[in-house]
């Protein structure tokens, strides 16, 4: 699951990193937050200690919390589940998903017929859509939310599959771009990394997520109709995937606060000169690191 390299032009090599205990040594210079779900808010089964009190802190004192997700469904599922593991709504303002912004790459392709490669749990990502869901061998696109069993099967049972489709030049609109997410203490298998196999077979691949822009226009608008307009050197990104939170702060020219604890998919150890090294590997950098978000 070790990912390659994916690197920012120019990006000086970063030999160390300030490791924190509490964000709210450095939430006096922020006025909004984008803090992702899955590997800091929980591990999709549990609510990590001090989350809760972590983000209500913040938004009573220092501005909007936003919740930003690569979950390939419409944001209105997420508030629900997030109830289910004891997340209350009073910690957060809004959820901007994946999902919401697949949409409009997926309309853009309308009416064209579409091969859903999927699990029906993300199905509500099609909701009022007029989508003709057909073969494989009659669709004008793939729309890919996962495998269809993403707790036993692995990218490379779609292999075979992916070549099929790339030798038709089919265009993919992935609508998670994560490659792994720690559910319970298990690295689970994600859109993204049928969606890399894909691109290394040829195969032309669009995304919403993080750490593609279009999820980012959308946080950014939600901020803007919260506080009006602000300053992205005053908003704070939260996250624990090098080459999604991590790296779509970096490329939006976000600050952003890498968690690197154990309910992440960070690998290594969480020394500053480990943290930094594992960084300086992927060609990201952080303001700086902690192992859990807590006020």
């Amino acid at each position: 699951m070790t990912a390659e390299p994916i690197g920012l032009i120019g990006l000086e090599p970063v030999k160390s990193i300030p490791v924190i205990n509490s964000i709210e040594a450095l939430a006096a210079r922020y006025d909004a937050l984008l803090c992702d779900a899955w590997g800091v808010i929980h591990d999709g089964v549990t609510l990590f200690p001090g989350v809760s009190g972590a983000l209500t802190r913040f938004r009573e004192t220092r501005g909007p919390v936003v919740i930003l997700t690569n979950a390939p469904r419409p944001s209105f599922v997420i508030p629900p589940q997030l109830d289910r593991i004891g997340l209350p709504r009073s910690a957060y303002d809004c959820v901007v998903t994946s999902g919401d912004a697949t949409r409009a790459a997926i309309e853009a392709r309308l009416p064209s017929p579409a091969y859903k490669l999927g699990p029906s749990k993300d199905d509500p990502l099609f909701d009022g859509m007029a989508i003709e869901f057909v073969p494989l061998e009659e669709a004008g696109f793939i729309i890919c939310t996962g495998m269809e069993d993403d707790r036993h099967e692995t990218p490379d049972a779609y292999r075979d599959f992916l070549t099929r489709a790339a030798k038709r030049k089919l265009p993919m609109v992935c609508a998670n771009p994560d490659i792994v997410v720690n559910w319970g203490g298990r690295m689970i298998w994600c859109a993204g990394a049928l969606a890399e196999i894909y691109e290394s077979l040829g195969g032309g691949v669009t995304y919403g997520g993080k750490p593609h822009a279009p999820i980012y226009d959308l946080a950014l608008t939600r901020i803007e109709e919260i506080r009006g307009p602000t300053d992205r050197k005053r908003i704070l990104a939260v996250g624990d995937g090098l080459r999604t939170d991590i790296l779509g702060a970096n490329t939006q020219n976000i600050d952003v606060l890498m968690i690197a604890g154990d309910g992440g998919v960070h690998e290594g150890g969480r020394d500053a000169a480990a943290v930094a090294a594992q960084m300086e590997k992927a060609g990201v950098y952080a303001i700086a690191a902690a192992e859990a978000l807590q006020w």
